[in-house]
């Protein structure tokens, strides 16, 4: 951690960027130590990503300047920021993954000589990046290959490999899971005890209080404060980013389960879902939750008929049901909002409305044809009641945040009165404002006598928002904690490392 004497590695001052229609930075300041991890936080639509493009080189500032060990630079593209020794490690990786990690450290750098490229001393320099890093990978193995917290380690080689002085990680844990976590979290300790300035931006706070030397927050385009860490409490950094007050991280909550709505019965896919039994009562919010590749989505997709089971047996009030593909279950009454919102809730080239509409076109259509005045009226209904920030409803989907895209697609799922909800992943990438907007509208539904199903990986959010929780592992539901309140993370670990299938 940096002293007060310590001349600053970077300084960014009274940075401003507008786009047409939107000021995103308005006289932003930000500076950065060697050998700190300042964590970068601020809801979506802050300005952290329009400021970080700033300092890669691939937007530039209207106004402010920045400096780097006291020089001042004009970053003019990302060629530019690199040769300043600064490294953007973006959430969505730069790799090419037919090649190998070797490869794509030195892509574009390559150390060659006469249009001959030295694959022995790329090798040795690879092992080299990794064992300071403090991780084994084998130079030759092709990205592909790699598990998505091999590939962050193959990034961050990739800056190093720079010469970088400054890194900058966004969102870097988004897709690993607890063990990958605590491996990163020690890299990037390591990479701090090495001099290096760390801008850590993350929607997660447990890793904010784990990491983070100093906090500087945005909210609207604007430099709301700078902290050391030490002295922040977690409301106050909540209540920074959102610019009010929250009471609690999660919404306080009664509940009292109805009858029986869903019930599945020894549902089986091959190795991918053992034998899983459940029931989800009317008015209740049951968290799933375990190890990436445990089986939840897997055990969700069954559900929605997404994927075929093997065999076994599904219940919607009292009454099997067979839903062989999603339409099915969409007009039974199911209904699924995907991990993966981009690829699988939403298209994102059509318009908000559009999305909004899509399972909702038998509502819609007269004569063959969609009334788009009737779909207007019932989408500006959840547009208002949710509420969704957007210009209006031709605006495309991808330009919304994670957020607004999420409440897009519980929209179109509340049109079609859905009575079984399931949730994958509801908050992935969504700031901590968005957030508790989605866990009000969760225990709404709950409240209107819903069945929920929530999939986590986040265990403070499992065990802040389930009135039940369910625990996976190799495909079999392994423990079922029903007294949640006096439950802790520890206790959902054991269930979820556990081997032993516990009968209910």
């Amino acid at each position: 951690m940096a002293d007060a004497a310590q001349k600053p590695l970077l300084k960014m001052h009274g940075i401003s960027k507008a786009f047409p229609g939107v000021q995103a930075l308005n006289k932003v300041n930000l500076t950065l130590f060697g050998g700190e991890i300042l964590a970068l936080l601020g809801e979506n639509g802050a300005g952290k990503s329009t400021l970080i493009k700033i300092l890669g080189g691939a937007h530039q500032q209207d106004e402010g300047t920045i400096e780097i060990n006291g020089n001042s630079v004009r970053l003019n593209n990302p060629l530019s920021s690199q040769a300043e020794g600064i490294g953007i490690i973006y959430q969505e990786f730069n790799l090419v993954p037919g090649l190998t990690a070797r490869e794509n450290i030195f892509l574009g750098q390559e150390l060659s000589s006469i249009c001959f490229i030295p694959r022995v001393q790329e090798e040795e320099k690879s092992r080299e990046l990794f064992a300071r890093i403090g991780v084994e990978i084998d130079p030759n193995t092709p990205c592909s290959d790699l598990t998505v917290a091999q590939q962050q380690v193959v990034e961050i080689a990739k800056a190093l490999a720079q010469d970088a002085q400054i890194i900058v990680m966004d969102e870097p844990t988004a897709a690993l899971t607890p063990r990958e976590v605590e491996g990163l979290l020690k890299v990037v300790r390591e990479l701090r005890t090495q001099g290096i300035g760390i801008i850590y931006i993350s929607h997660r706070l447990d890793e904010i209080d784990a990491i983070a030397d100093r906090v500087t927050v945005l909210r609207d385009g604007g430099h709301v404060a700078t902290r050391e860490k030490s002295k922040l409490q977690r409301d106050e950094m909540i209540e920074l980013m959102v610019g009010r007050s929250l009471d609690r991280e999660f919404p306080p909550r009664e509940c009292t389960p109805g009858p029986a709505r869903l019930t599945a019965r020894n549902l089986i896919r091959g190795n991918t879902v053992c034998n899983v039994s459940f029931e989800l009562h009317a008015g209740e919010i049951v968290g799933l939750t375990g190890l990436v590749g445990a089986g939840r989505t897997e055990t969700a997709r069954l559900i929605f008929g997404a994927d075929p089971k093997d065999s076994g047996v599904i219940e919607l009030d009292e009454k099997r049901i067979n839903a062989d593909s999603p339409r099915d279950a969409i007009r039974q009454g199911i209904c699924l909002l995907t991990e993966d919102r981009k690829s699988q809730g939403l298209v994102l080239g059509q318009t908000v409305q559009e999305n909004f509409g899509l399972p909702n076109l038998e509502q819609f259509t007269q004569t063959g044809l969609i009334n788009r005045t009737k779909e207007s009226d019932a989408f500006a209904k959840f547009v208002n009641q949710i509420p969704i920030k957007i210009a209006d409803h031709e605006q495309s989907a991808q330009t919304l945040s994670g957020g607004n895209q999420q409440k897009v697609v519980l929209a179109k799922w509340l049109q079609r009165n859905a009575e079984v909800i399931i949730f994958d992943e509801p908050t992935r990438g969504i700031d901590v404002g968005a957030k508790y907007e989605i866990y009000q509208l969760i225990h709404q539904l709950a409240d209107d006598g819903k069945a929920v199903l929530m999939i986590s990986s986040e265990l403070p959010e499992i065990l802040g928002m389930s009135d039940r929780i369910l625990v996976m592992n190799e495909g079999k539901i392994t423990g079922e904690i029903t007294e949640v309140s006096s439950a802790t993370q520890e206790d959902i670990m054991k269930l979820a490392t556990q081997r032993e299938e516990i009968a209910a």
